[in-house]
């Protein structure tokens, strides 16, 4: 039994557009996917990570830190375009891995995309929990602090040297609080959400998107009116000591992490089985998603650091923070809060979508338990990986700080880029007859550049965050081995055992 076995790319086709107990609905049009990129991308980059990597990172220099990661996202992103115009089938990477570089492969990816998502909706969080209250002590209502942070927090020792906030002492520290109850609470109604329909999820999720994008042009056209240039001044901030703790290491070590803020076109591969049309469809939902949202990257992230000073913005809501500054802004604070509210509330609705499509394609496959493939008879949607999704993300977005859990995302999602950059240039090679709607251009040259600039923001991350993605990679591992080689449904085909589990 291979390891490397590959999935015909007729069959997983075949497989998507049956009709069954355990089939999708589709009903996903071109603006829909538009609106669930942008739902993913245009989150925690702007209300929360902006701030981190200004403060901790890059100074005022983390517009380059934003360009320098579009750069890299396009690469990927068109890659990804190809990939899910030819492979229009739920479970983004992890089935284009396996259509491309085995079952071993797609196990890793799939394994890794569940390091992605599910940390990304943890991740967002904490920050829609910031925000809320934020919005919630503009309304005179006040939670205790005990019921609204993680109760571990991590600095490194730069961080502690340059006095950011929040950093009382170097490496892990208790916050004496009990758990971050905000942050439970969105990913449960969220988790609900999607339980009930995709059709709901996608109208829940266009509102929130107008919302957002209309708050967010909002703050950057009135905002540019007060930014102060001396806070732009020194662009770069000299290194403390640390390396990529300012200085141009900095700007390259902000990018990895903001990387985070460009997942959004990820996710939306992971709903091609939802789309009416994916094949003309998908490119131009992650493209142009993509597009938008790298534009009001820049210019948000701008305006932030010009209306007040780098170093005061690790704080989970920035943006409200910096108008807050600003007497003639303050009147934005209100309706910040609120997009943030809703806009986060977007990013986590789109990560659990993202995972649990996941879990969905790796059950149909045999990898994991038929549990997770299970599709509800009335809402059609796989409730049960949606639920155990939703119950694990709670978990650690009420007990980790964000900066951990970000930086997780990071690791998975780069490396998720680095396969389907690779799944491109393979699949040319031994399919060069396959009907592709999308054509990546210059093939090899465009796979090549993403897989080395993923490759290059991957080793900026921190060694701890290297360490604990080999440990839960070798957790992947055992299960692989334990349970999913022995149920797969490609590997008892292969040794003429049937295709049932």
């Amino acid at each position: 039994m291979s390891l490397w076995a590959t999935k015909s790319i007729s069959v997983l086709r075949a497989e998507a557009d049956a009709v069954g107990e355990r089939s999708l609905r589709r009903h996903l049009g071109v603006l829909n996917l538009i609106t669930l990129g942008i739902g993913a991308i245009i989150g925690a980059g702007i209300f929360v990570l902006t701030g981190q990597a200004a403060a901790l990172y890059a100074g005022p220099a983390v517009p380059l830190s934003f360009i320098l990661t579009g750069i890299a996202c396009a690469f990927a992103g068109l890659c990804y375009a190809e990939m899910a115009s030819a492979v229009p089938v739920a479970g983004s990477a992890y089935t284009y891995s396996y259509a491309t570089m085995g079952e071993f492969v797609a196990w890793i990816i799939g394994w890794d995309l569940v390091l992605e998502y599910a940390m990304g909706a943890a991740t967002v969080g904490v920050g829609w929990s910031g925000h809320f209250l934020s919005l919630l002590d503009f309304l005179g209502i006040h939670v205790p602090a005990k019921l609204t942070q993680a109760p571990f927090d991590f600095c490194t020792q730069g961080e502690f040297a340059a006095k950011v906030a929040g950093c009382t002492q170097a490496g892990w520290f208790g916050t004496g609080a009990y758990v971050n109850l905000p942050a439970i609470f969105i990913v449960a109604l969220m988790s609900y959400v999607l339980v009930v329909g995709i059709k709901q999820s996608a109208t829940v999720n266009n509102v929130i998107v107008i919302t957002k994008v209309t708050i967010v042009l909002a703050v950057i056209v009135f905002g540019l009116q007060y930014v102060n240039p001396d806070n732009w001044k020194p662009f770069i901030p000299p290194n403390t000591g640390e390396w990529g703790t300012y200085g141009w290491s900095g700007v390259l070590r902000g990018a990895s992490l903001i990387f985070f803020a460009y997942i959004g076109f990820d996710a939306v591969s992971t709903a091609a089985q939802e789309a009416r049309n994916p094949q003309k469809d998908m490119p131009i939902g992650i493209l142009g998603s993509l597009a938008v949202c790298t534009l009001l990257y820049v210019l948000m992230s701008a305006t932030l650091t010009g209306l007040v000073s780098y170093k005061e913005l690790n704080v989970s809501a920035p943006v409200a923070l910096a108008v807050s500054r600003i007497p003639q802004l303050n009147w934005l604070r209100p309706f910040i809060d609120v997009g943030a509210v809703m806009g986060l509330a977007s990013v986590i609705l789109v990560m659990l979508l993202g995972q649990s499509r996941v879990f969905y394609s790796m059950s149909r496959d045999g990898l994991l338990g038929a549990w997770a493939g299970k599709v509800h008879p009335n809402f059609r949607t796989p409730y049960l990986s949606t639920i155990y999704t939703g119950f694990g993300v709670a978990f650690f977005t009420g007990l980790f700080p964000i900066r951990i859990l970000g930086q997780l995302v990071n690791i998975g999602t780069l490396l998720a880029f680095v396969l389907v950059c690779f799944g491109v240039w393979i699949l040319r090679h031994k399919r060069p007859d396959l009907d592709r709607p999308f054509r990546t251009p210059f093939v090899p040259i465009v796979p090549i550049l993403g897989i080395a600039t993923c490759l290059a923001l991957m080793g900026f991350l921190p060694m701890d965050t290297w360490i604990r993605l080999f440990v839960w990679l070798v957790i992947g591992f055992g299960i692989y081995f334990g349970y999913s080689r022995k149920h797969s449904v490609l590997q008892r085909e292969l040794a003429g055992l049937g295709g049932t589990r």
